[in-house]
């Protein structure tokens, strides 16, 4: 999911900040700082002090480099790696952001921003499967070449975002990210647009019982969302891409499990129960904003019926674009087109400047 965001029309500015920020910002409370650029989708400052009445958020600081299992010539250590570095070579700084919580419990999100104020701010979201840097590298260079600056954080049980809270509600998600850019000093915006890509948002709970999906209930969706065995992994892969890898040795998907599939498998499990039990199409809220709905035309996972539904829901404030010979993960498989269509999308008029 891609959102830019825009000024809200209420003085005093409360000035918005992208969601990372490197070693030479402060994370310390400073003066307000203005963009000198003509209408930001987003103005940014430093962090600045909690509005009365509200808590005051914790700790924000560079993140450490996330310790993972001591694996000799693992390659999916090594694509970790790699995927970091495009992050870092595109500009973008890893951050933390502990957020306040109930007594005895903790809630940290990880994210990605630039570390200037942003000039443009784009929220980039993903999906279930692995980090944010495994679903969003391939489009940070295109953002920024187009004058946007992704915010991109791990949702909660992703990366190195955590949390002991018990709560599994998409709502809690939202409202973690939401505190994670108070944190980082992102006070007032405004959603501009939305895109989704390959999103099952509007999907009910029967529709699993009707066949509509390659699983029969919550379950065996967790069993093949969140794969704990190789051949589950291979089954994920074969129905997310229309051109899977022809061979998958198990040592790889062994490795890739061990490196970036052993974390928070419980919660994961109980995220896609609180997502799909007792969903109904008619509890999905309408959005005024203009949406783009990306979508594979051979999607396997989320068949192209989702992306219908979707479109009905929304009305005429949406519009979709079916990719071509691409699957559920049309993101990768098609991420050079997936890229120019959001990036199209918000440069057409209506959009700020």
């Amino acid at each position: 999911m891609a959102i830019p965001f825009k000024p809200a029309p209420a003085p005093p500015p409360i000035l918005a900040l992208p969601a990372s920020a490197p070693a030479q910002r402060s994370p310390e409370p400073g003066p307000p700082h203005r963009s000198r650029r003509r209408s930001p989708i987003m103005a940014t400052t430093p962090a600045e002090d909690p509005e009365p009445g509200l808590p005051p958020p914790k700790a924000l600081c560079e993140q450490p480099r996330r310790r993972r299992p001591c694996v000799l010539l693992s390659f999916s250590a090594a694509r970790d790696r790699f995927l970091r570095g495009r992050f870092l070579s595109a500009g973008l700084r890893p951050f933390s952001v502990r957020l306040p919580s109930p007594a005895g419990t903790s809630t940290v999100v990880h994210l990605w921003a630039p570390p200037r104020p942003a000039r443009r701010p784009v929220l980039l979201l993903h999906g279930f499967g692995a980090s944010a840097t495994w679903q969003w590298a391939p489009y940070l260079r295109s953002l920024l070449a187009a004058g946007l600056d992704p915010i991109v954080p791990d949702l909660l049980f992703f990366g190195a975002s955590s949390s002991t809270v018990p709560d599994r509600s998409d709502t809690f998600q939202a409202r973690t990210v939401k505190a994670a850019m108070d944190g980082m000093g992102v006070r007032r915006f405004a959603v501009e647009r939305v895109v989704l890509v390959s999103s099952g948002v509007c999907l009910e709970e029967g529709d699993l019982a009707a066949g509509l999906f390659p699983v029969a209930d919550v379950g065996e969706a967790a069993e093949l969302l969140v794969p704990r065995r190789p051949a589950e992994v291979r089954r994920l892969v074969k129905l997310t891409f229309v051109r899977p890898p022809p061979i998958m040795p198990s040592c790889f998907l062994k490795d890739y499990i061990n490196v970036m599939g052993s974390d928070h498998l419980e919660e994961k499990a109980e995220l896609l129960h609180a997502l799909i039990n007792d969903r109904k199409l008619s509890d999905l809220p309408k959005i005024n904003q203009p949406t783009l709905i990306i979508w594979g035309e051979q999607d396997q996972v989320f068949p192209m019926e989702l992306a219908h539904r979707l479109e009905r829901h929304l009305g005429e404030s949406s519009r979709l674009v079916v990719v071509k010979n691409a699957g559920h993960a049309a993101n990768l498989e098609k991420s050079k087109e997936v890229c120019k269509s959001i990036i199209d999308y918000f440069q057409e008029p209506g959009s700020s400047d």
